[in-house]
């Protein structure tokens, strides 16, 4: 069983409850506008090119199958129409300014990177999160993983959008400890045109899951200008009033480091200009949630 990894990250301490290591996993079946993980969209892999690390030294030039590269008047060219994303530029690349995005890796492979920390994990009440991309895009490598981290006495948690059939999402709760998921805008129309579906399924999973009897955490990331307006926020503080079972609601501020991977990518960044929320904002919509009578907690 082999799934596609974009990152391993360790001593994680946004995942999830205590220090966690975080598999991201490539792949997505939404499309948000102003996601700050570009590389982790689609599911194949993709090559980045960071020109100011370029050396010129052209050994990709060399090595390219298909003549991407090209040195013309002395410079660098990356011809992106060309690429075949073998990767072999990268793999001569000293000076790191081509790196590939997506590693098959085995159950095994990620374990023997989860297992270092093991005593962190139980020292602190953290374990493993598996995060995307979307975890359940790959549902199947989740799973042996969930039981492969099992089988070591570690926890496992899951950041999903839960936008799927509740069958999936129904298997991931029987295989995890807790699933963390978001609920980013509560329009349906406004949720499909910036993330490329509407709502009402992610909604109704949300209600079947707090039947579940699991343990579960609902998010949303503040968008500037998309999600992050009293009106949105009331209206998903109702709705959260309405459930039974939630550990707690989440507002995330908006993360702006992805720019330099949209750069890296060719792609681009409809939220380049967009800034986190100050804190008095963050506070002020923690007040219109924290007002309807259950946990919130700002990121």
């Amino acid at each position: 069983m082999k799934g596609m990894i974009t990152e391993i990250q360790r001593f994680s301490l946004n995942d999830g409850p205590g220090i966690r290591t975080t598999v991201f996993l490539k792949g997505c079946n939404l499309h948000c506008k102003w996601c700050h993980n570009p590389e982790t969209i689609l599911r194949k892999k993709e090559l980045h090119f960071y020109p100011q690390n370029c050396i010129s030294c052209y050994k990709c030039v060399a090595v390219c199958p298909s003549k991407a590269h090209k040195k013309i008047g002395g410079e660098h060219h990356l011809y992106r129409n060309l690429c075949i994303q073998c990767g072999k530029c990268a793999d001569v690349c000293y000076a790191q300014a081509l790196q590939m995005s997506g590693q098959l890796m085995s159950v095994e492979m990620v374990m023997a990177e989860i297992i270092q920390d093991k005593a962190f994990y139980l020292d602190s009440g953290g374990g493993v999160t598996i995060s995307g991309g979307e975890a359940l895009f790959q549902k199947d490598f989740v799973l042996a993983l969930a039981d492969a981290c099992h089988r070591e006495d570690i926890p496992v948690a899951i950041e999903s959008n839960i936008a799927f059939p509740f069958s999936i999402i129904q298997e991931a709760l029987d295989a995890v400890d807790l699933l963390m998921c978001d609920l980013k805008i509560f329009d349906s129309e406004e949720h499909k045109k910036w993330t490329g579906i509407g709502s009402e399924l992610i909604l109704d999973n949300i209600r079947r899951l707090d039947t579940s009897g699991r343990p579960y955490i609902l998010r949303t990331p503040l968008v500037p200008g998309v999600t992050d307006s009293d009106e949105n926020i009331g209206a998903i503080s109702d709705f959260v009033q309405s459930l039974h079972n939630l550990l707690y609601y989440e507002l995330l501020n908006f993360n702006p480091l992805g720019d330099g991977k949209y750069k890296s990518l060719d792609k681009p960044n409809e939220f380049v200009q967009a800034r986190p929320l100050p804190e008095s904002r963050m506070q002020a919509l923690a007040g219109i949630a924290g007002g309807k009578g259950f946990e919130v907690r700002v990121a």
